[in-house]
């Protein structure tokens, strides 16, 4: 394999600052939910130089009930006009399922992947993993027949699956490790993204010696391999020469297929210690850039707008993992134009974000503080937040919103 060393270049964000809008609409319901966002300006700042006092949104807004879901999810969410404040109008684009991660115990040790329409009121599950063993990360394929997901615990190391729009045919990608070759040791294979072309799947491979006081992983780098798992290719480097010194993870790709998007969390030896920041890379591996600054701790999967214009993102505190303050944002893909969609810091955790095909809606998981995680939708601007999904006990996230139909 070719291997390709880019030098980061950062970019400089554009914070914008608006007055306090009061007219967006407020959906009533239980107290929890935290929405509506303001844009966020001022000038010049370099990634790493944001205070986080700049980057806030208004006020927060009640819950919604499981009633109100319905009624605004047919109406103000998945009917809202594409020219709305934010929204990414796709013409030839139909809102199909959402994919997610639903969790099958009370110990939060066996998950899978389902599907539920944009509505709420039709889920199917459509992977049956053993006992103590998770399928997470789905991610849909361009044209909705087929989602890839990764597998881990139980006999899984970590690796990729795909499986047909309606659970069937669920197999395993070939693993790109021999047995006992020697940068196989601890091998995972996780996060798939498809490319726009359907031709491609980006995601994070990790391997080597696990530091034994920090669980820390020794190496982790972005890929690239072909659906029926071959012609792998390595696109980033960022912890080859300083092992130990984070995780690359999450791909998202660009809707013309340039660009990804992608975590990186950086360890307790890496420069800064700690943190979370969202980079982004040429499908040829070159042109690799921050496009967060490390006080926004952007992490997890980011999301394009179909349109290519905006990078939907979730932010997360500097506290204990799962803890509450963090929020959902989105950028321009040059780094500028940052804004808030849920205000902080607030009481409730927030997960993945994901567009609609036709970029009106964006779903997104969240959960109180110590409480268990739900899928909502909201416009693109932030505003008509519905509850989706009513779960008790299982906890529902990881949303990515696909073109499919219902079966049947």
């Amino acid at each position: 394999m070719t291997r390709t060393r880019t030098r980061l270049s950062r970019t400089t964000p554009t914070i914008h600052r608006t007055a306090p809008t009061t007219a967006r609409t407020r959906h009533r319901a239980g107290a929890g939910l935290l929405l509506a966002g303001t844009l966020l300006t001022g000038c010049g700042a370099q990634p790493g130089e944001i205070p986080l006092s700049e980057i806030r949104a208004e006020s927060p807004s009640p819950t919604p009930t499981v009633e109100a879901a319905v009624a605004d999810t047919t109406s103000d969410v998945v009917g809202a006009a594409a020219g709305a404040a934010g929204a990414a109008a796709a013409p030839t684009a139909h809102n199909g399922l959402i994919a997610g991660r639903v969790f099958l115990d009370q110990d939060r040790l066996t998950s899978a992947i389902f599907t539920v329409t944009a509505d709420g009121r039709t889920r199917q599950q459509l992977t049956q993993p053993a006992d103590r063993t998770r399928d997470d990360h789905p991610a849909w394929s361009p044209d909705g027949t087929t989602l890839a997901f990764d597998r881990t615990g139980g006999d899984s190391p970590g690796r990729i699956w795909t499986t047909g729009a309606d659970g069937s045919n669920a197999h395993q990608l070939g693993s790109l490790c021999e047995e006992g070759a020697p940068d196989c040791l601890n091998e995972t294979e996780t996060t798939p993204a498809w490319s726009p072309d359907g031709k491609q799947l980006a995601f994070t491979r990790s391997w080597g010696t696990s530091d034994p006081t920090t669980e820390q992983i020794q190496y982790s780098d972005l890929y690239v391999i072909a659906p029926d798992g071959t012609t792998a290719q390595r696109l980033t480097f960022l912890t080859n020469d300083t092992p130990y010194s984070g995780v690359v993870t999450d791909p998202s790709w660009s809707p013309d297929g340039k660009q990804i998007v992608f975590s990186y969390r950086t360890s307790a030896t890496g420069r800064p210690a700690n943190s979370r920041a969202l980079y982004l890379v040429s499908a040829d591996g070159t042109g690799l850039r921050q496009l967060t600054p490390w006080e926004l701790r952007a992490g997890d999967r980011a999301n394009w707008s179909p349109d290519g214009t905006r990078i939907v993102f979730t932010t997360y505190p500097s506290d204990a993992e799962n803890a509450p303050g963090g929020g959902i944002y989105t950028v321009h893909p040059d780094g500028t134009a940052v804004e808030a969609l849920t205000p902080g810091p607030s009481d409730t955790i927030y997960g993945i974000a994901s567009y609609s095909p036709d970029g009106t809606t964006i779903a997104f998981a969240q959960a109180p503080a110590g409480g268990i995680s739900e899928l909502y939708t909201m416009r693109a601007d932030g505003t008509a937040v519905a509850r989706l999904s009513d779960t008790p006990g299982r906890g529902e996230s990881r949303p990515n919103w696909g073109t499919a139909q219902p079966q049947g």
